[in-house]
């Protein structure tokens, strides 16, 4: 492990100095990733100055702990040919990556970070990185790469990385890797050939465990909430088409089923496709639907059980709040939702349907759907199938990095006041 950092840091600029860096292409759970350890990390160290940097357009309507803050980066999107472009600019894609570029590297000056993390991204979206880690590399800030627990399938991810320079960036400039999640599930990392240096680095830290937001009395929730209902959420919603279609072509087809549905569009649904399925829910007593709630939590931890795609924020929620659930994984455009649910799925974490029915002009069987949110409340939950430290992912992080921060001294006296 490399030194404590207090011992290299001038003297007089006060407490510790995080940057967190998100390229948020697509979706939320980039974004939401971050947030949950920035909100950690500045709650248990008073003196902490973090800030996060993302291209998330959506960045504003999250709360965030004292001792945080964000940069916004102009946005970029995926395309469905998988390459890119600007979200708002009338900019080339060139030109927007060179002003991101000059953004972080300018935040990353001016912070002057004791630590980076990095989600995902290790040289981070086309290269925007690497100006900012050689940086801070020859400033001695620790450099930190956070990975979900599945990237994608070996034969996509590793030539992949190879054609991005990921493996390169990560062998030059990164101190350690956080995994948030088990090996038990999967080991993203296993098809890499790294220095053994890095590899003695990664640490599974468990998965990232969420707790209820405070919410306002006055807080409104849809009447569907009043009485046992099912949760259907598709996380950012910009591909959740299918998944939302099948929901309710279940409650067209079954008007007995037992538990009424709220369906969370999530905010990057198109509008016209959002109105069409509104005009369906209408006609349904038993599903409402809202665009997005920024405390989803607490509609997940209310609910019966869920139905989702399977996201890695949606999977922490299941777990975290102890959730019966229906995962449909995507198959498209990466097989990373795939790979964590069926895994799942064999410890008896959650259910799962094929994920093949979510694809555009797939036979989605009505009753298939009825059928699972029926046999939703028999389930067993999370907590009846035992998985060693399966939530311990914020506690991991938190006592890491606060044992990196803290003098010799101070880490001998907590120890021996445990």
């Amino acid at each position: 492990m490399a030194q404590n950092f207090r011992q290299d840091r001038p003297t007089g600029r006060g407490g510790p100095r995080i940057l967190i860096y998100s390229h948020d292409t697509f979706g939320l759970g980039h974004l939401r990733r971050c947030r949950a350890i920035a909100n950690r990390l500045a709650g248990s160290m008073d003196d902490a100055s973090i800030v996060i940097i993302s291209g998330s357009p959506i960045i504003g309507r999250f709360d965030f702990e004292d001792g945080v803050d964000y940069v916004r980066v102009p946005g970029v999107v995926k395309l469905p040919n998988g390459g890119y472009t600007t979200s708002n600019l009338r900019l080339s894609l060139d030109e927007t990556v060179q002003i991101r570029r000059s953004v972080i590297m300018a935040t990353a000056r001016s912070l002057n970070p004791d630590l980076i993390i990095v989600d995902k991204e290790p040289a981070g979206f086309r290269d925007e990185l690497l100006p900012t880690l050689e940086h801070l590399k020859a400033t001695g800030a620790r450099i930190v790469l956070g990975l979900r627990d599945v990237l994608d399938d070996a034969a996509v991810i590793v030539p992949e990385w190879e054609r991005k320079g990921a493996t390169e960036a990560l062998s030059a400039f990164y101190d350690n890797v956080w995994v948030y999640g088990l090996p038990e599930i999967h080991e993203p990392l296993a098809p890499f050939a790294l220095p053994e240096r890095l590899q003695n680095e990664i640490i599974y830290t468990g998965y990232l465990r969420r707790d209820l937001p405070q919410v306002s009395a006055t807080a409104a929730y849809p009447s569907i909430t009043r009485k046992p209902y099912v949760l259907v959420t598709t996380g950012g919603g910009g591909d959740g088409e299918g998944l939302i279609d099948w929901t309710l072509s279940a409650y067209e087809a079954d008007r007995s089923l037992p538990l009424g549905a709220l369906i969370v569009f999530g905010p990057f649904v198109p509008p016209e496709q959002r109105a069409a399925f509104m005009e369906r829910v209408a006609r349904l007593p038993d599903v409402e639907a809202i665009t997005f709630d920024s405390r989803i939590e607490h509609l997940i931890a209310n609910s019966e059980g869920v139905i989702a795609m399977g996201g890695y924020n949606t999977f922490c929620e299941i777990l975290s709040f102890d959730k019966r659930s229906v995962i449909v994984p995507r198959r498209t455009p990466r097989m990373e939702q795939t790979i964590r649910a069926e895994r799942a799925a064999e410890l008896g974490l959650i259910s799962c349907l094929d994920g093949a029915g979510l694809e555009d002009g797939a036979h989605r069987n009505p009753h298939l759907m009825a059928d699972a949110i029926r046999a939703l409340p028999g389930r067993p939950k999370p907590s009846e199938k035992t998985l060693p430290r399966l939530l311990d992912g914020l506690d991991t992080i938190d006592a890491t990095v606060r044992g990196w921060f803290s003098s010799p001294s101070e880490e001998t006296a907590r120890t021996a006041s445990r």
